[in-house]
C-alpha cells in the first residue's frame, strides 16, 4: 500500500469542516464549517476556497437537481444559491426542541435528502444524550421523521443494488445497516455490521465505493477505515496526520481520490502546534478505490 499518498489541499483550518461531496460541474468539492457557519467550495484548478458565510451552524451540503445546493442549518433544511449567496428555508424540524441542530446528511439514490439532528455540544462529542432524529426532506418538500432517540446523527449511504441503507449514530461506536425500500424511503429491521476498536475512536462521516465497501471517518482516531459490509471485516487503515477526521467522499475526475475532511475544535494551542494542518481538507490518491457520484436532491 506504499502508493497511497495524502495531501493537505485546502489549508481552511475549520472549526469542524464536514460533509465533503464532489461537484461535477464544477469540477470542485464542496464541504462545510458548521460551527464556522460557512459552506465551502474548492477548486483543484485554482486551489483556492470560495466560502458563503450563513447565519447558523451549517452541518451538510448536497447537490441538487434543479441547480445549486441544499443544506442543514440550524434545524432546517434550506436551499442555496452560490451566486447569489442567497439562503431560503425549504423546512423545519425538531420545533419542539431548543438544543438541537442538524448534523451529516446526504441524498439517496432517489432524490430524498436524509439528515440527521443531535443535541448542541457543550465540547466536543460531549452532549446531552438521546436528543436527536433521523429525518427525510422529499422532493416535495415534505419531511418524515424515521426515529429519535439519537445521540449524534452522523455517516450515511446506501449499497449499489439500493437495498441497504448504512448509518452511524456516532456514540454508538457502530456502523449499523437498515433494509431500504427505494420506492418509498421508508427503513428497518436495524442491526450492527462493524463495531469500532478502541483506537479508532468515534465513527463520523461515511461513503460506499464501487466495490460496496464502506469508508468511514474516525474522528479522534486520525484515520479513515475501510469495511466490507456483507462480512463486517476491516479491510484497510489509511492515517492522517491530524487526529479529528470528520468526514470522507469521493471525487476528481474518476471520483479515485479520496477527500478527508478534519476539525480544529477543542484542540489547545499545544496540540494545534503538533497538528498544523488541523481542520484542512485532505486528498487521497493511490488507494486503488472509487467512489459512487453523489445524487442530486430532486425537490
Amino acid at each position: 500500500m506504499s502508493s497511497v499518498r495524502i495531501e493537505c489541499v485546502a489549508k481552511e483550518g475549520c472549526r469542524i469542516g464536514e460533509s465533503p461531496v464532489w461537484d461535477e460541474k464544477e469540477g470542485a468539492l464542496l464541504f462545510v464549517d458548521i460551527t464556522g457557519r460557512k459552506v465551502c467550495r474548492w477548486s483543484p484548478l485554482t486551489r483556492q476556497t470560495q466560502a458563503i458565510p450563513v447565519d447558523a451552524p451549517v452541518s451538510s451540503v448536497a447537490l441538487r437537481q434543479s441547480g445549486d445546493y441544499v443544506i442543514t442549518l440550524g434545524t432546517r433544511f434550506a436551499a442555496l444559491k452560490w451566486k447569489e449567496e442567497l439562503v431560503t428555508t425549504i423546512n423545519q424540524v425538531d420545533k419542539d426542541k431548543v438544543n438541537t441542530r442538524f448534523n451529516d446528511g446526504k441524498v439517496d439514490p432517489a432524490g430524498r435528502y436524509f439528515a440527521g439532528t443531535m443535541a448542541e455540544e457543550i465540547r466536543p462529542a460531549v452532549l446531552e444524550r438521546r436528543q436527536g432524529s433521523l429525518y427525510t426532506l422529499f422532493p416535495d418538500l415534505s419531511v418524515v421523521k424515521h426515529f429519535d432517540q439519537v445521540d449524534i446523527s452522523n455517516g450515511l449511504d446506501w449499497s449499489l443494488d439500493h437495498r441497504t441503507f448504512f448509518y452511524i449514530d456516532s456514540l454508538s461506536y457502530s456502523v449499523d445497516a437498515f433494509d431500504y425500500d427505494l420506492q418509498t424511503g421508508k427503513i428497518g429491521n436495524r442491526r450492527s455490521i462493524y463495531k469500532l476498536e478502541k483506537e479508532e475512536s468515534i465513527p463520523d462521516g461515511m461513503c460506499i465505493d464501487t466495490e460496496g465497501k464502506l469508508w468511514v471517518a474516525c474522528y479522534d482516531g486520525g484515520r479513515v477505515i475501510c469495511l466490507d459490509p456483507e462480512t463486517g471485516k476491516r479491510l484497510q487503515t489509511v492515517k492522517l496526520p491530524v487526529d479529528k477526521t470528520t468526514s470522507c467522499c469521493f471525487g476528481g475526475k474518476d471520483y479515485s481520490e479520496m477527500y478527508v475532511t478534519s476539525a480544529s475544535d477543542g484542540m489547545d494551542k499545544e496540540w494545534l502546534s503538533r497538528q498544523p494542518q488541523a481542520g484542512g481538507v485532505f486528498k487521497i490518491t493511490g488507494l486503488g478505490a472509487k467512489g459512487v457520484p453523489p445524487y442530486p436532491f430532486a425537490g
